[in-house]
């Protein structure tokens, strides 16, 4: 397994699950840019955008600068790097155990599908009545042999 530093990874962990941080590491990843160019898609203010930023910074996946009056910031690609590696390193791990999850199912459903096929093969065949007919027999009503002590002759 790719061993990795926890604080980094918790960082960069932190830092991407902002949807507005990602959207800003989107930004970059075209080119450099300003924190102003970078604000204008989002409906918050300016230093609302400078605390992701330093989140951002914080973690380590972008680098920023002052230009005069302007700052810009670029995507430093490196702690995302570690993090695709630890998540590859999983991955592995998973699917290999989905693998083996698969071969147990595949095994252990066998013989329960093919004693299902054999009692689903066998041909349906109607009770045959005692009379020896097919048709339904009615039913006779009920004789009734006693009178009640309230009868009336």
């Amino acid at each position: 397994m790719v061993k990795h530093s926890i604080g980094t990874l918790d960082a960069t962990f932190g830092a991407l699950s902002d949807a507005t941080r990602r959207g800003i590491l989107a930004q970059l990843a075209l080119g450099e840019t300003s924190v102003s160019d970078l604000a204008a898609p989002y409906d918050m203010s300016l230093p609302a955008v400078s605390k992701h930023l330093r989140v951002l910074e914080g973690a380590g996946l972008i680098q920023r600068h002052k230009d005069g009056r302007v700052h810009r910031c670029r995507l430093a690609p490196e702690p995302m790097k570690g993090a695709a590696e630890w998540i590859a390193s999983y991955r592995q791990f998973w699917e290999r155990q989905f693998d083996a999850l698969e071969r147990y199912l595949a095994q252990s459903q066998a013989p329960a599908q093919q004693k299902e096929k054999q009692s689903w093969q066998a041909p349906y065949q109607a009770p045959v009545s005692p009379s020896g007919s097919s048709a339904r027999s009615r039913r006779r009503a009920k004789k009734c042999g006693r009178r009640g002590p309230n009868a009336k002759d």
